[in-house]
């Protein structure tokens, strides 16, 4: 009796620090931003058919890079949907798991918003996760990819990250309540009624929003601007992109069609890392020198010397 009480405390102990730890983590302010532009609408389609507004949001913000995504910026497509035979709206051309997929082209994030509840609403497949109760994001998560929404295998648990992380699961508890859970007066009075443009952040506002408790003294340097282009380019030779931390390396493998392992074994990270831990340069081909891995550590960091606390956008899976 005595040794099962111990074994109990203990477990109770480890679940109180996993929460501790989990409140503990760093957000990102692109997601906070994004979050709040798009809240409104997410509780008024929850009302309207029925998805889950943490899983909305969470989809969201996974499928565009926080608002940030060429795909989202090309098409007001916030969630990665493909244009399928019975689409008749308008179109665009992206490249996902091959070049030049089609995807669907909306006339504002209202109507990919409005899209993606049918989508889920009204396609047979995806019938089950109505039976699920709405607060029970970890069994939509899971259900949304065992019906094929993505192939990622760890879909489900950047979902479920995200809503702990970001505590959506209290938008959830606002649409079914009509009250609020204690995530601030906006929301308990409706949010605004149309997002609300979020200016992108530039260098000098990463700087200025860096921790300001960090212990350790930085010197006074001049961070130069990001020397690094956008997009796929090539580092010595080799196919590279600039990353931030945060970024989903699941999603980023997806992205630019390399295998999760293969990634990881190319940029010497471990199997256990989900989301990358600094702003770095990846490489999405075997380094032509092993030695272009080592150079990195020291290369990635020469752009932001004196940045710590980089915000950072988190990659859109495959859907």
């Amino acid at each position: 009796m005595n040794r099962l009480f111990h074994v109990s405390a203990y477990i109770l102990f480890m679940a109180i620090l996993s929460q501790v730890s989990r409140a503990q983590e760093p957000l990102n302010p692109m997601v906070e931003a994004y979050i709040d532009m798009y809240r409104p609408l997410a509780i008024e389609e929850m009302k309207r058919t029925g998805v889950p507004a943490a899983i909305k949001i969470a989809q969201g913000i996974l499928e565009t890079e926080a608002g940030k995504s060429l795909l989202v910026r090309n098409s007001n497509n916030h969630f990665g949907i493909k244009c399928k035979s019975n689409w008749t709206g308008e179109k665009v051309y992206h490249d996902d798991d091959e070049k030049g997929e089609c995807f669907r082209k909306y006339a504002s994030p209202e109507d990919s918003y409005r899209d993606h509840s049918d989508f889920l609403k009204f396609q047979p497949r995806y019938a089950p996760l109505f039976q699920i109760d709405p607060m029970d994001y970890k069994s939509w998560a899971h259900g949304l990819k065992s019906a094929g929404y993505a192939t990622n295998p760890k879909y489900p648990e950047i979902l479920i990250r995200l809503i702990e992380t970001y505590r959506l699961d209290d938008l959830t508890f606002f649409a079914i309540h009509g009250r609020d859970r204690g995530i601030g007066g906006d929301m308990a009075a409706g949010g605004p009624s149309v997002p609300v443009p979020v200016k992108p952040l530039t260098t000098s506002t990463l700087v200025a929003s860096a921790s300001e408790s960090d212990s350790k003294p930085v010197a006074s340097v001049d961070v130069p601007s990001v020397t690094y282009p956008e997009g796929v380019f090539r580092s010595g030779g080799t196919k590279a992109v600039f990353a931030r931390k945060g970024t989903s390396l699941l999603a980023l493998a997806e992205m630019h069609r390399v295998r999760l392992s293969k990634l990881l074994n190319y940029n010497d990270i471990s199997a256990r890392e989900d989301f990358l831990q600094e702003d770095r340069l990846i490489y999405l081909q075997r380094p032509r020198h092993r030695t272009d891995v080592n150079e990195q550590k020291k290369e990635r960091w020469e752009p932001f010397k004196s940045m710590t606390g980089i915000s950072s956008l988190i990659s859109r899976p495959r859907s």
